[in-house]
């Protein structure tokens, strides 16, 4: 990758009560193919304070998708397709933490992955790749959202760790208070493999967790209704529109290489010789990885 200035296309994945993005501009609906199939939805592409941005709502309209069943390298691979830099994920989360209550935002820097049941990487048999997920989020894009919540008077926390449960089934009390020990702040179902396909995809990716309630550790949790759930929900949605709205028109902005090193993840990652990789899976890599392959 050259020193060539940047113009971001910014990504939007909506998580649950998030269907839409308020405000788009020359706005469109369109199918985008991949080699991996189909993902969620059709992407709605358009323009946001002058800025491109795509949104895929991440269970699809009307959320038919449960998060085991999300076609997640499909969605990657779809955002990059098109011409995304920059992927923002909002996503709805119990909280694990007092100090962290319904309405609140976490902007999460760390993910422990529980998941089993999903394909979690782009690579495999045919072409291996180790990309680093030390640090799995990007910085840049966490200081431009922590500002833009602080801007909007939002109720947010930089920093804490995303524990990703397969589902679609709840937690048990005993391991809510597992996962409280090992000193997680959220809990939720679909940031990975998500994360870690999009620093595949060297795309620069940040997520915002929306909470929706205490998980059922908390002594209250039994006494939460449905209704009390869902009209949080609702309001998180409309403070993630209020939200992408301020943030885009800054991320909007041209920039050089990402300071985080989010787009260059794959420079030394790929160590298959190139005269024993599999043609088929370099086909289908050549959104993900085309620089490289």
């Amino acid at each position: 990758m050259s020193d060539a200035t940047t113009q971001p296309v910014i990504g939007i994945i909506g998580g649950s009560g998030l269907y839409d993005v308020d405000g788009l501009e020359e706005k469109t609906w369109r199918r985008v193919p991949t080699p991996w199939g189909d993902p969620s939805d059709a992407l709605l592409e358009g323009r946001l304070g002058g800025v491109r941005c795509v949104f895929l709502p991440r269970h699809g309209r009307g959320h038919p998708l449960s998060p085991s069943h999300l076609n997640y390298r499909a969605n990657i691979d779809a955002l990059k397709r098109v011409g995304c830099t920059d992927v923002i994920s909002l996503s709805a989360v119990g909280s694990l933490r007092e100090d962290l209550p319904p309405g609140h935002f976490v902007i999460v820097d760390q993910f422990i992955d529980r998941s089993f049941a999903r394909e979690k990487s782009f690579f495999g048999e045919g072409c291996v790749a180790h990309v680093s997920m030390g640090h799995p989020v990007c910085s840049r894009l966490g200081d431009a959202l922590e500002g833009a919540c602080r801007t909007l008077g939002l109720p947010v926390t930089r920093g804490g760790t995303y524990l990703v449960m397969e589902g679609p089934q709840f937690s048990t009390k005993a391991e809510s208070e597992l996962y409280r020990s090992w000193g997680c702040s959220v809990i939720g179902m679909t940031n990975m493999p998500e994360a870690k396909l999009a620093r595949e995809a060297e795309l620069c990716y940040a997520t915002v967790a929306m909470v929706t309630d205490y998980d059922c550790w908390h002594p209250d949790h039994d006494h939460v209704s449905v209704e009390m759930i869902i009209k949080v929900l609702h309001g998180n949605a409309d403070n993630a529109r209020h939200l992408v709205r301020q943030v885009v028109p800054d991320l909007g902005r041209s920039r050089g290489l990402c300071a985080a090193g989010c787009d260059r993840a794959l420079e030394y990652a790929i160590i298959t010789a190139p005269d024993r990789r599999d043609p088929s899976l370099m086909a289908k890599l050549d959104a993900v990885a085309g620089r490289l392959v």
